[in-house]
């Protein structure tokens, strides 16, 4: 698949046509972001300049307005499970490029049946798993024989899911691979969506700027309909790699009436034997405004901070737009501490090291509900379907009951006293919140069954 719909001239027009709009310019676009109808890129460049306090403030609440419309206030947790850090690419910015002669690990299957227990055992119900590419070290047979595993993990306080999956892009065929083993959402990052940066920070099959901008193409052809974006904001101008994944998520909901499930918003962090020194590194007003806007462009979208970011930065992110997070993370092979090879390369430093249990007493004590819940992948509830109810923020009336229902079971089967005592004034105040009366009989309903021993009951 060739032929760019990238439009580098484009984007860097609109940025400049963007510059110092007027508060009134501002404003219509505010009102039109709080109809839930989106913003084009080039509307979407205007807020990305709009200057001085008052306009970021209007910004921020719109922003707010969205995530609460739709997603309302819950919190979906997840983590990362690191496959492999062998990789035959050379990426300038990440500790497993192939020239760092670092220690690298390759989970057996067993390593990654205890990971996975030891996973499910701080409460976690949904999954990423990544690897590096390395057609020896890693064949995607393995990436399907280590979702079988993943998926085959029962202990006595639950288990997993829902598994995302974060591999190299590959062909149609094993695109339908993948959705024949039930995987969650295929996420790929574009990392720039600047040409020229791309190919600079990049070498080996991954330095292929169009095989990683079409395999969001090839995944819907293969029946994958659940995808994933993103960008490593730091390697080129944050303005324009915001404004591609506008372009990129406009590019899929024209072309598959499905736009992007998430859009995950890393920024570079350092790593062992990266030796690069960005040229665009994000500032926090910066990174706070990029999510505001990316939440107002794409209502509909879940966002993704990881924690790359600090406790700090990730809490005022929650409140403008991010509906997902990664808690109590690890990105190198057995770093949880269930297999053996400590001491294997990670992929970057992390800075948010809190428990689970920390982060979700944490988003709590901010009025957040931790969520669990995987109900919409079991409910088929993906893709034109998901996107149907997302559109209009109809989602909320399946994330509230949801998000009680598996908060209750993680405050039955894991919660420290403190979280307990929180989460159960939490899933008070959101019950009350719940507007169908009917909706709010069937979860209290599944409450009680959840506290005499049942799991896994949704909407």
């Amino acid at each position: 698949m060739t032929g760019s719909f990238i439009d580098e001239k484009r984007i860097h027009e609109a940025i400049e046509a963007a510059a110092r709009p007027s508060s009134e310019a501002v404003a219509a676009l505010l009102a039109k972001g709080r109809s839930l109808a989106g913003l084009t890129m080039p509307e979407a460049a205007l807020l990305l300049r709009a200057e001085g306090e008052e306009a970021r403030s209007a910004i921020f609440e719109t922003a707010s307005y969205i995530k609460n419309a739709i997603y309302g206030d819950r919190l979906v947790f997840f983590a990362p499970l690191y496959l492999s850090n062998h990789c035959v690419n050379d990426c300038a910015y990440c500790a497993f490029h192939a020239a760092n002669g670092a220690a690298r690990k390759k989970l057996t299957q067993d390593e990654i049946r205890r990971e996975t227990e030891r996973l499910i055992e701080m409460g976690h119900k949904r999954l990423l798993i990544e690897a590096g590419e390395d057609p020896v070290n890693n064949p995607f047979d393995y990436v399907l024989e280590s979702i079988d595993t993943v998926y085959s993990v029962k202990t006595p306080k639950g288990e997993i899911r829902r598994l995302n999956v974060n591999v190299a892009a590959t062909t149609v065929e094993n695109y339908r691979l993948l959705k024949a083993k039930g995987i969650g959402t295929y996420q790929l990052f574009q990392e720039s969506y600047h040409r020229p940066t791309f190919e600079r920070m990049h070498r080996g099959p991954k330095a292929d700027y169009e095989r990683q901008l079409h395999a969001m193409d090839k995944a819907f052809e293969a029946g994958i309909d659940d995808v994933g974006i993103g960008v490593l904001f730091g390697l080129y101008d944050w303005r324009f790699e915001t404004l591609g994944l506008i372009t990129h998520a406009e590019y899929l909901s024209k072309k598959f009436g499905v736009g992007p499930h998430t859009i995950s918003v890393p920024r570079w962090r350092t790593a062992a034997t990266v030796h690069i020194a960005p040229e665009f590194l994000v500032s926090n007003a910066g990174f706070l405004r990029l999510i505001a806007v990316l939440r107002i462009a794409v209502p509909y979208t879940g966002m993704i901070i990881t924690t790359r970011e600090t406790p700090e930065i990730r809490q005022a992110a929650f409140r403008i737009g991010i509906s997902q997070t990664s808690a109590a993370s690890s990105t190198a092979p057995g770093a949880s501490g269930a297999a053996t090879g400590n001491g294997a390369v990670a992929q970057f430093e992390l800075s948010d090291k809190r428990s689970l249990d920390e982060i979700a007493l944490s988003v709590m004590r901010q009025g957040f509900t931790p969520s669990f819940c995987t109900a919409c992948y079991r409910k088929r509830r993906t893709g034109s379907a998901f996107m149907d109810i997302a559109r209009p923020g109809d989602i909320h009336e399946f994330c509230q009951p949801n998000g009680i229902l598996t908060l209750l079971e993680y405050i039955e089967d894991i919660a420290s006293p403190e979280s307990r005592a929180a989460g159960m004034e939490i899933i008070k105040k959101s019950l009350e919140a719940i507007e169908n009366p009917a909706i709010r009989r069937e979860t209290e309903e599944r409450m009680e069954r959840i506290k005499q021993g049942e799991r896994d009951l949704y909407l």
